[in-house]
């Protein structure tokens, strides 16, 4: 299950993608199978690596891989690249764990180059808001969330680096009750209500059956538990305005939906 939309990241072979606070590794390894892509997939949590290097795994020894992965651990405030290193970064469900979050995407755009596309996700205001109201320990935990983003507060800190903003859409409304209900019965994973909604969900990622589809992309506007940003770095040169020309087609074909 990703949350970002792959159609909107412009992808070309033999680019360079970072997936910053890759965790255990869903976008890194979703790309991997599908484009002719280089991914750097970096964590502060050498567990997740190691989670994240088991499940791509099986993949590569099954040459499924279409894309080339590497994992690393990392700092996202000191990253061991090069400046201008990669052609798009992701960073999703990172920068609400992170104090200095502004220092991050200072980083990321020392390492994206010109005319490179930048998306982050984080927990949609309203969905988040929901669950800090039903539970103190939900956002208290070590390394929880620290902060619940309004998307014009994300969107102005990325655009007063000079990126350019091109589509949004927002993701899995589907999991919003999942997390109330964990909230509300904080502690209790075994209550029988936290059970059953974790299944249909189960059922729901294996399955993809239309129906659920469907309601998710109807209810994805008011309770989608994600928001995706994405932007475009500028370029001297044409790079820039004329990938964000491609891009904004794309976004108004409805394409940034499509996660």
């Amino acid at each position: 299950m990703i949350t970002v939309a792959p159609a909107l990241l412009n992808l070309e072979p033999g680019q360079r993608v970072l997936d910053l606070g890759c965790g255990e590794g869903r976008h890194a390894i979703h790309l991997m199978l599908t484009d002719d892509v280089e991914i750097f997939g970096i964590d502060l949590s050498q567990q997740d690596i190691q989670t994240a290097s088991e499940r791509a795994a099986p993949f590569v020894s099954a040459g499924q891989q279409v894309g080339r992965l590497q994992f690393g651990v990392g700092n996202a405030l000191q990253l061991p690249f090069a400046d201008q290193f990669f052609d798009v970064v992701i960073c999703s469900e990172v920068l609400e764990h992170i104090e200095d979050y502004q220092g991050v995407l200072e980083e990321i755009n020392r390492v994206l180059k010109p005319g490179g596309i930048f998306t982050a996700t984080v927990p949609a205001f309203f969905p988040e808001w929901v669950c800090w109201k039903l539970s103190d320990a939900y956002h208290q935990v070590e390394g929880g969330h620290i902060r619940i983003f309004r998307e014009k507060q994300l969107r102005n800190s990325i655009e007063a680096m000079g990126h350019q903003y091109f589509a949004r859409h927002k993701a899995h409304a589907l999991h919003a009750p999942y997390w109330w209900l964990k909230c509300l019965f904080w502690g209790r994973d075994e209550h029988p209500l936290i059970s059953a909604y974790h299944r249909l969900l189960v059922w729901d990622l294996m399955q993809k059956p239309r129906l659920t589809r469907w309601v998710e992309r109807l209810l994805n506007p008011l309770l989608g538990k994600s928001i995706a940003l994405y932007f475009v770095k500028p370029a001297q040169t044409e790079v820039a305005s004329n990938t964000l020309a491609s891009l904004e087609l794309k976004s108004v074909a409805g394409e940034e939906v499509a996660v």
